[in-house]
């Protein structure tokens, strides 16, 4: 996972998951204008294994942060850039800058696939849980990057245990997908979602959040 090498900077100028557009408006007699991106909506899923009393999450290197950690320690390898053509970006920084724990998650891509369907195929890819349906509790759904994206995540619940195991997850390789599966214990959650030494997604501190106060502290509501 850690093993990134070879890597060259250029603009995007076309893309299947996100387009670039510019809204101009007019807000209480005062025009303005403003530059988003449309992109795909999604979902995530807080597993919880019962057997093992512990959140099953997943690790993964996302180039976005590791890109972000780049323009900070090196914002000159952002100015200047040949709009047609692949800067090498020389001494790189180690990986593990833009390796983050995150929540089981997908796109919304398939028109066919209930948002259900897709969290419940998501599981099995990235984690290795085959979860029906029937398993899976709906905590809410959000808006994410609303200054540039707005597009909307839906949040479910799964509750699992080892016989639920079918397979190793890890996502697919062929969509290039590199992902290792991670176990955090029930009584190191709150400890885990709070220390900055783990990069995070907001999804992981908010999901542990709503389990302390919806099923660690009693049933499950239906």
């Amino acid at each position: 996972m850690e093993a990134i090498e070879e890597l060259a900077l250029a603009p995007c100028a076309s893309s299947q998951y996100l387009r670039p557009f510019r809204l101009r408006y007019r807000q209480n007699g005062t025009k303005k204008f403003w530059d988003f991106m449309r992109t795909h909506d999604s979902v995530s899923i807080l597993i919880f294994n019962s057997s093992r009393q512990c959140f099953v999450m997943v690790k993964q290197f996302r180039p976005a942060v590791y890109m972000c950690e780049m323009e900070r320690h090196r914002p000159q390898d952002f100015q200047s850039k040949d709009q047609d053509s692949w800067c090498p970006l020389l001494d790189p920084l180690p990986a593990t800058e833009g390796v983050t724990y995150e929540l089981c998650a997908g796109i919304v891509d398939k028109p066919g696939l209930s948002l259900e369907e897709i969290a419940c195929n998501e599981v099995l890819e990235e984690c290795g849980y085959d979860v029906p349906i029937t398993n899976l509790k709906k905590i809410t759904s959000f808006r994410s990057g609303v200054g540039v994206t707005g597009s909307k995540q839906t949040l479910f619940y799964a509750e699992v245990t080892d016989q639920m195991k079918t397979g190793e997850g890890g996502g697919q390789p062929e969509e290039g997908e590199l992902i290792e599966v991670v176990e955090v214990p029930l009584q190191d959650s709150m400890k885990f979602a709070f220390d900055e030494h783990f990069p995070k997604t907001m999804g992981v501190i908010f999901s542990f959040m709503w389990f302390q106060s919806n099923v660690a502290l009693g049933p499950l509501k239906k």
